[in-house]
C-alpha cells in the first residue's frame, strides 16, 4: 500500500554521466564538448561531485580512468556528430564511438590500475573489474546513447544547426 509506505523507487543503475558527456558533445561540438569535460574533472578532483565523491584521492579510484575517459569520449563525439548534417544515424553513431572511447580509457586504467596492484581493487581479479565496470553497466548506457541521440537530434533540429 503505497499509502503508508510511501512511492517506491527502483534505480535503473546507471548514471546519467555518459548522458551529460555525450549530449554536451553533440550540442556543442568537439571543442565545447572536451572542455566542459576538463572543467568536470578539475572541479572533481577538488569537490566531491563525481558518483562516488570527489577530491584528489579520486585518482586511486578503479573508475576514475572512465572520467578520464569523458573528455577524449567528447572530443570524439563531438567531432564525428559535426561531420555531416545531423541526422538521427549519425549522432547515433558519435555517440556510440563516444561511449566506445569512454570506456577503452577505463578498461586501460583498470589494466594499469591491476598492474601497479594497488590495494583500492582489492583482490578483485582484473576481468571481474571489467565486468563490474564496463560490461555490467553497458545495456544501461546504450539506453542512455538512444535517449541523448534523440534529444540532441531535436534540440538541433530546433536550434536550426
Amino acid at each position: 500500500d503505497w499509502s503508508t509506505q510511501g512511492v517506491q523507487t527502483i534505480s535503473l543503475g546507471v548514471t546519467y554521466q555518459i548522458g551529460a558527456v555525450l549530449l554536451a558533445a553533440c550540442l556543442g561540438g568537439r571543442n565545447a564538448g572536451a572542455l566542459s569535460q576538463i572543467a568536470y574533472v578539475v572541479i572533481g578532483l577538488n569537490l566531491p561531485v563525481f558518483t562516488q565523491g570527489g577530491g584528489i584521492g579520486y585518482i586511486k579510484e578503479p573508475s576514475f580512468g572512465y572520467i578520464l575517459g569523458f573528455i577524449a569520449g567528447a572530443w570524439v563525439c563531438g567531432f564525428l556528430a559535426f561531420r555531416v548534417q545531423a541526422r538521427v544515424e549519425t549522432l547515433a553513431f558519435s555517440c556510440l564511438c563516444g561511449l566506445l572511447t569512454i570506456h577503452t580509457y577505463g578498461v586501460g586504467y583498470l589494466m594499469i590500475f591491476h598492474g601497479i596492484n594497488w590495494s583500492v581493487l582489492g583482490a578483485m581479479p582484473l576481468m571481474e573489474a571489467i565486468m563490474k565496470y564496463t560490461i555490467s553497466p553497458l545495456p544501461s548506457q546504450l539506453v542512455v546513447v538512444c535517449s541523448v541521440t534523440v534529444v540532441a537530434f531535436a534540440l538541433r533540429q530546433l536550434m536550426f544547426y
